[in-house]
Formats: structure tokens, C-alpha cells, sequence
């Protein structure tokens, strides 16, 4: 089993690395467009990443927080959004993605948010619910993905 350790990015080279991940889960397995996949949330999101011990970058997501995302998560500004969790495809089974969502609902806490949206692709419905989130609302359309919307709280 690969080691590897979860952060919160704070450098060009962790943030490239994430956008590596992400352009290769999203546009070049999953067909999404590029255009689509970075936005101007990124700039405040808190995004954190997988790390193996050899330094090779494994996964990241982010985490959408404050007034101009509360429309994201029903215009709530105590509830933060996850999203673009991404695991690169030789680390996938190993954990990562339950680790990642782990520290992003930890960055959560810390900013002092309740809960945490998602709007998961619909079969990874599972994955989250066995994290603790539950699904609420109808199936919808997202990069022409089925999604649906899920929440779980965070507070101690």
C-alpha cells in the first residue's frame, strides 16, 4: 500500500498539481470541458491535496466557503461546499478519497462552517453516504453527469 499524507495547499507547484489531477479525472477520463472545469472559485477556495512519500501528487478537492458561494448550498453562509474531488486512477482503492474529504470537512470546521454540500455524481453515491453524507433532492445534470445533492454536518 502507498503512503501518503493529506495538506492544504499553499504553493504554485501543490496548486499545479491539483489542476494536473483534475484536468486528467475530469476532462480526460470523464469528457468534461476544460472551460468548464476551472472557474473563478478556484482563486478562494481552500484546496487540498494527496501526497505519496515520493512526492507524487494522488488526489485533491477543494472546499467553497462564505457569502459568495452561499447561493451554492441554499444561501446558508455557514455551509461550505466540496467539490472537484479528484484521485488519480493508479491511487484509486487506497483511501484517498475518503481522506481528502476527511481534511476538506476538517478546513470546514475550522472556518467555523455546520455543514458540508456536494453535488456527487451518481455513482458515487455510495462512497459519500458511507462518509456520512445523505442525499436530498431529484437527480440533475451537471458536465451532462447525473448528480445528485448531498449534505452532512460538521460540527463537533
Amino acid at each position: 500500500m502507498t503512503s501518503y499524507t493529506t495538506r492544504t495547499v499553499t504553493g504554485e507547484q501543490d496548486r499545479a498539481a491539483c489542476f494536473r489531477i483534475r484536468r486528467d479525472v475530469f476532462v480526460g477520463e470523464q469528457n468534461v470541458p476544460e472551460e468548464i472545469e476551472y472557474d473563478a472559485y478556484d482563486a478562494d477556495a481552500v484546496h487540498v491535496i494527496a501526497v505519496a512519500e515520493d512526492g507524487t501528487a494522488l488526489g485533491t478537492g477543494r472546499l467553497l466557503h462564505g457569502p459568495a458561494v452561499a447561493a451554492k448550498t441554499g444561501g446558508d453562509p455557514g455551509v461550505g461546499s466540496l467539490g472537484r474531488l479528484a484521485v488519480a486512477k493508479e491511487a484509486r482503492g487506497l483511501g484517498v478519497g475518503a481522506a481528502l474529504v476527511r481534511a476538506l470537512e476538517d478546513a470546514a470546521r475550522g472556518l467555523g462552517l455546520s455543514a458540508v454540500d456536494l453535488h456527487a455524481q451518481t455513482h458515487a453515491l455510495g462512497f459519500y453516504e458511507r462518509l456520512g453524507y445523505a442525499a436530498y433532492g431529484p437527480e440533475f445534470p451537471d458536465a451532462g453527469i447525473p448528480h445528485r445533492a448531498m449534505r452532512r454536518s460538521v460540527e463537533a
